[in-house]
């Protein structure tokens, strides 16, 4: 029944939070157990969207800082209504875009006196019609004075918010298959106005998500969009006019930007909806609501015109009178739900990392992609990053408890990927009973057992043994009720199948892309580490490196200084920072100036499980790596060609005092260590196999 699921997911839930609390108690410590605690329960606040307005105000000077050899062409149609095109402006002034801009303003013989209003304002490029032709004709006036790269279309009874150009101008340097990108249109009072536009099989269309609050995890992710209104949209400038403009036949307006979106689709490009560009709209402002009267009017008959022209491609939109909903927008897209701890933050750790480049892989792979933290929560730009992939991410407060989400949604994945053993244990009973179609996919990250076990024989400690024990059993009853476990080595493989022969396993490891070589070897200096403290085996390496391996280091070459970086260091790390030659940065936000800058990278791992991040973060990049065995576990790489091992602190100090000073070795090492990462980890090698997994 399902009131059962439903209280076994909050009973495994409460069950699981208490071990974790138990385990970080152990190993982590009262303070940095409270301070977790504090973030998993704390709640979130729903507060309004920030908008920036401005008051209508008579005409002062003003000046536009725009630029004579522009990126961007701001075509803006005007007839009467100054109040309204003056309080656009004044929004350009206060909030400049950075991308250089001109504005064109094509005054549609307005019967005020809007020209000479205009004319005062210095910076705008004004196009005077004798005659008034309506908005098409004037977009078409201003389309062909445009001197930048990209056309934006922007009505004048609109306010555009800061950031709105560069993340229009942005999306088509992320997406270069992108034809069109639409703003998220909001109402003065904050209420959103359009998240783009749904078409029906009749030609009919629907603003998506009108009235609704524009924060809602519906409407704030990058998404492909039937049409985007002609309010604020942007479109390279050449391929308006390869399509001959806004089609005149629907003059004097209406539908031309629904058929323009059709005929950009038409040519091959994409037409995306991007919710990072907020452009306050008063609907309107110019035309009326009224659909039966005046220029509004043209509104029914031009829908006839559009549905005319188009019946081929609106035989594949949905029938008319369907809600629209993320289901249904997706409905042609292989849909996949994946779910873990967390919002991956992929500057933070290698897990994070993995799973970034996993979904981002999978949304290159045509499939749409729903993320759900356990803990509900979102996490400023990281959530952000993962929307602007493409990424339907849900968090409080607009998302329920995760079994009345999947109630509603649980219908429409073709997969779920369940990441980590205390996660999937909770959430795989309510997957099958709310999800039955769908291909569940058990995680493992790392096998975690295997860690645990081999931090209780590094410590003595008989309850951690109990735990990882339990541990233990906790993922070979995942591993047996899912329908594939993913692993990130062969050797976990090989000791999963050992465990539970019937159960698919699969080999799903970590993800780099790897970056240019860098500086070579002279320009080079000083050693690196690379880690998360909240893994406490991160806290164990750099604490034996500092007291077993640096003191040979350091009295061998004074000079030598070692870098320790990575988020939330304990007290036993931050203290390090004393001991002569080491340096504690905790978090940096850009690596790329150490991974360019130190000669040597040091993996000096006693204990974990999996495939090592800081390994192939290093390798990736041309930066060579001095590890432990353990460290390079599971990995096929070759002690002296791909990487340096060593076992104890005398192996390591001279492994990395050689790597220093030998120029050829270190250049060896460097080139092999970017080809082994390319073989073995890059997303092109896990392409077919995430295909097969998730969306075959």
């Amino acid at each position: 029944m399902r009131w059962r699921a439903d209280a076994q997911f909050q009973w495994r839930r409460m069950l699981g939070l208490a071990r974790r609390g138990w385990a970080s108690l152990r190993t982590r410590g009262l303070r940095a157990t409270l301070a977790r605690l504090h973030r998993q329960w704390q709640p979130p606040l729903r507060q309004p969207l920030p908008l920036y307005l401005l008051a209508p105000e008579a005409c002062a000077p003003l000046a536009l800082a725009t630029s004579d050899t522009p990126r961007a062409s701001l075509v803006i149609p005007v007839h009467g209504g100054f109040a309204h095109t003056l309080r656009c402006l004044r929004a350009l002034v206060a909030h400049p875009p950075a991308t250089p801009f001109e504005v064109i303003v094509v005054d549609d013989a307005s019967p005020d006196d809007t020209l000479a209003q205009l004319r005062r304002i210095t910076g705008l490029r004004v196009h005077a019609r004798r005659e008034n032709g309506g908005f098409i004709a004037a977009c078409n006036d201003g389309a062909r004075l445009a001197r930048g790269e990209f056309l934006v279309l922007l009505n004048n009874d609109t306010v555009p918010q800061p950031g709105w150009l560069e993340a229009l101008l942005g999306t088509f340097d992320a997406h270069p298959d992108a034809g069109l990108v639409g703003a998220r249109l909001v109402y003065p009072d904050g209420r959103l106005q359009e998240a783009g536009g749904v078409v029906f099989a009749d030609g009919s269309a629907w603003n998506y998500g009108r009235g609704e609050d524009p924060q809602d995890c519906r409407f704030t992710y990058l998404r492909e969009a039937d049409y985007a209104s002609g309010a604020a949209l942007a479109l390279p400038t050449a391929l308006l006019r390869q399509l001959g403009g806004l089609d005149a036949r629907y003059a004097p307006a209406y539908y031309e930007d629904t058929d323009l979106a059709f005929a950009v689709r038409a040519a091959g490009r994409r037409v995306l909806y991007q919710p990072a560009a907020t452009v306050v709209h008063v609907e309107g402002a110019t035309a009326g609501t009224d659909p039966n009267a005046g220029i509004k009017a043209a509104q029914t008959r031009n829908r006839g015109v559009f549905a005319a022209k188009w019946a081929r491609a609106l035989a594949q939109q949905p029938a008319p009178g369907t809600l629209p909903t993320p289901a249904l927008l997706h409905a042609r897209q292989p849909q996949v739900l994946v779910i873990d701890a967390n919002t991956p933050r992929p500057d933070h750790d290698s897990g994070s990392l993995r799973m970034f480049e996993l979904l981002r892989l999978l949304r290159e792979e045509g499939a749409h992609v729903v993320f759900w933290p356990a803990n509900r929560q979102a996490d400023a730009g990281y959530t952000r990053a993962l929307q602007q992939l493409g990424v339907e991410c849900w968090h409080a407060p607009w998302a329920p408890p995760l079994p009345a989400w999947l109630r509603v949604h649980g219908a429409r994945f073709r997969s779920v990927l369940a990441s980590r053993h205390y996660v999937a244990a909770e959430c795989l009973p309510l997957l099958r009973r709310h999800a039955p179609q769908a291909r569940l996919l058990f995680d493992t990250v790392d096998l975690h057992f295997l860690r645990e076990q081999r931090q209780a024989e590094l410590s003595g400690d008989v309850g951690a043994r109990r735990a990882a024990a339990r541990t233990r059993r906790q993922e070979l009853a995942l591993a047996a009720a899912a329908d594939i476990t993913l692993v990130v080595s062969a050797h976990e493989q090989a000791l999963l199948q050992a465990a539970l022969p019937g159960a698919q396993v699969e080999v799903l490891s970590n993800l780099h892309r790897a970056g240019p070589p860098g500086p070579g070897f002279m320009a080079r200096r000083d050693l690196l580490f690379v880690g998360g403290f909240r893994h406490p085996p991160n806290v164990d390496a750099v604490c034996w490196f500092v007291q077993a391996v640096w003191p040979q280091l350091h009295a061998a070459d004074p000079t030598l200084r070692f870098h320790c970086i990575g988020a939330e260091a304990p007290p036993a790390v931050q203290a390090l920072a004393s001991v002569a030659g080491v340096q504690v940065h905790g978090h940096v936000p850009d690596l790329q100036p150490w991974l360019d800058g130190c000669r040597v990278a040091v993996a000096p791992l006693r204990v974990g499980a999996g495939v090592k991040g800081k390994v192939n973060l290093a390798m990736a990049q041309g930066l060579p790596v001095v590890a432990t065995p353990l460290a390079a576990e599971g990995m096929q790489l070759q002690d002296g060609h791909d990487v340096l091992l060593a076992a104890d602190a005398v192996e390591f100090a001279q492994a990395v005092l050689r790597l220093h000073t030998d120029a050829a070795l270190w250049q060896r090492l460097a080139d092999n260590g970017r080809t082994h990462v390319a073989r073995h980890f890059s997303p092109e090698v896990a392409r077919p196999r995430v295909r097969r997994l998730l969306l075959d």
